[in-house]
């Protein structure tokens, strides 16, 4: 398996606080169409999985493979840049927050639309709107050079030969607790357990997270924060830079 999986060092108890958001899983269940055997790339513990179709995960974490649920999709061990499935396998995939820590996304989007004859959807974020957040620009602008140069939508819907992308709003009660679901509720981000479940904050020294958090925490106690934030309270969601790509493949 080469390299020990990221994943086996940071997603212990990642299942606790990353959690599917029925509407965003609505999202992406519709972009999958009629698709009824599914591929789920970098499935973790399988967050968004749907439950009316036939599904195969494919996951290098034993971390992440042992926190997925009873009854959950079969799983098989294995990267997205040499997938262990013959041409047009599957007639829909999934790759749900995961192509910024592929070593080579080129690579591992031409292997998902190999053996993919139907949409591939692709959960993922633009960098640029990502980048104008308040827990990067104010908290841990440190966080951008984790993810340098990774692809953007755009590029991503480029390598898998066409397609849309899709704005995913960021509901302020939003219950999948990945990077900016918290963005109402800044108290959170001071909670090991939430700051574990986001890989950009997760990947980072203990020291400047820690700096960081200590300067939320007198923010709020002071009510800088929220005389800062006091325009964006008023919305119910927000763009965070989240998108949705969907190729439709030679099947759609």
């Amino acid at each position: 398996m080469g390299d020990r999986p990221i994943y086996d060092r940071i997603g212990i108890g990642y299942s606790s606080v990353r959690r599917p958001d029925p509407r965003i899983a609505h999202q992406i269940h519709r972009a999958l169409g009629d698709a009824s055997l599914v591929l789920n790339v970098g499935a973790g513990a399988g967050s968004y999985e749907p439950d009316d179709r036939r599904v195969v995960s494919l996951e290098p974490s034993p971390e992440m493979i042992g926190q997925r649920p009873a009854g959950a999709a079969p799983v098989v061990r294995g990267v997205a840049g040499a997938l262990p499935f013959a041409d047009a396998t599957f007639d829909g995939a999934l790759v749900l927050l995961t192509v910024h820590h592929w070593p080579d996304a080129g690579k591992g989007l031409g292997e998902v639309r190999r053996v993919t004859d139907g949409p591939v959807v692709v959960f993922t974020f633009d960098n640029a709107v990502h980048s104008q957040q308040w827990l990067v620009t104010e908290y841990l602008p440190s966080m951008l050079d984790l993810d340098a140069g990774f692809a953007t939508p755009a590029e991503v819907a480029e390598m898998l030969g066409g397609g849309t992308v899709e704005v995913v709003p960021v509901p302020d009660d939003c219950i999948d607790g990945f990077c900016h679901a918290w963005w109402r509720r800044p108290e959170a981000y001071l909670r090991p357990e939430v700051q574990a479940g986001i890989s950009g904050i997760a990947r980072l020294p203990d020291r400047v997270v820690d700096e960081a958090m200590d300067r939320l925490r007198d923010d709020l106690t002071t009510g800088a924060w929220r005389r800062r934030h006091a325009d964006q309270l008023e919305f119910d969601a927000i763009d965070a830079g989240y998108r949705l790509v969907v190729s439709p493949g030679s099947a759609s």
